[in-house]
C-alpha cells in the first residue's frame, strides 16, 4: 500500500467522492483503496453556502472501498487543513451515534420546544407595539 492523503475523486458515473486514500500497485495493476469515503455537496439556503456531508454507501458497515483505477476521471489531493479538519469531525461525530440504540437520538419534549411565547403574550405585545398615541388634535 502506498501513503494515505486526503483526495477528492471524480467518477466515471460523476460522483465526486472525499476520502482517505492510498493506491495498491496490486501487481501492475493499481487499485484505489478509499477509507471512510463522503459525498460533499455545497447548497444555498436562506442562511448562506451550507455544505452537506453524506456517507458514499449509506447501508455497508465497511469503512474501506476499492476502486480500479479505469472508475476515475480525475482526483485531486486536498491539503486545505479546514476541509480535512471538517471531514474528520464528521466522521468522530457520526461514529458516537449508536445506530442500534433509537433512544439515543431521541429528545424529551418540553410545552416550551419550538415556542417564543404564547399566543395571548404575542397579541398584547403586538397591540403594544403598534398602539398609536391620541395625541393628535383633529
Amino acid at each position: 500500500m502506498g501513503e494515505e492523503f486526503y483526495s477528492v475523486i471524480k467518477l466515471t458515473t460523476g460522483e465526486e467522492i472525499f476520502a482517505l486514500v492510498s493506491i495498491d500497485e496490486n501487481d501492475g495493476d493499481p487499485l484505489l483503496v478509499m477509507q471512510n469515503p463522503v459525498t460533499m455537496k455545497m447548497t444555498r439556503s436562506s442562511r448562506g453556502m451550507t455544505l452537506r456531508v453524506k456517507p458514499w454507501m449509506e447501508i455497508p458497515d465497511d469503512d474501506f472501498f476499492i476502486v480500479r483505477l479505469d472508475k476515475i476521471v480525475t482526483m485531486t489531493e486536498v491539503k486545505d487543513e479546514s476541509m480535512i479538519e471538517f471531514y474528520n469531525s464528521y466522521l468522530d461525530e457520526d461514529s458516537t451515534d449508536d445506530l442500534s440504540n433509537p433512544s439515543s437520538h431521541e429528545t424529551k419534549l418540553t410545552n416550551k420546544m419550538g415556542y417564543v411565547t404564547t399566543v395571548e403574550e404575542a397579541r398584547e405585545m403586538l397591540e403594544n407595539l403598534y398602539k398609536l398615541k391620541d395625541n393628535k388634535e383633529s
